[in-house]
């Protein structure tokens, strides 16, 4: 089952707050062309890591607060945070491969 969850400016705190695993925090825009080859391997890692990663998925126009709190300059973007910590971030494109790849890192 996956774990992907739709998030807004009003709940990511709390969502981040209440994981008890990593938070992948994924920006992305209906506009935005990578953003469309990076969606199926974020929702990858939701189901493929669903006991392990909560994943949540942020549109960036209706979410300036959060934009400006994990200091997005690009879309597609990336956070790893762990606690209230940023532990990993990405902006552009990315494979599937190489998007586990840096979560392993933070897991083992």
């Amino acid at each position: 089952m996956s774990n992907l969850t739709t998030t807004t400016d009003s709940e990511v705190t709390q969502e981040i707050s209440q994981a008890d695993q990593p938070v992948l925090l994924y920006f992305w825009a209906s506009w935005c062309g990578p953003c469309r080859l990076v969606s199926p391997a974020v929702e990858a890692v939701a189901e493929d890591y669903a006991d392990r990663v909560k994943v949540l998925k942020m549109e960036v126009d209706p979410n300036p607060e959060a934009v400006k709190t994990y200091q997005v300059e690009g879309v597609p973007a990336l956070r790893l945070i762990q606690g209230d910590q940023v532990q990993w971030s990405h902006e552009g494109a990315i494979t599937k491969d190489k998007l586990k790849a840096n979560i392993e890192q933070f897991l083992s």
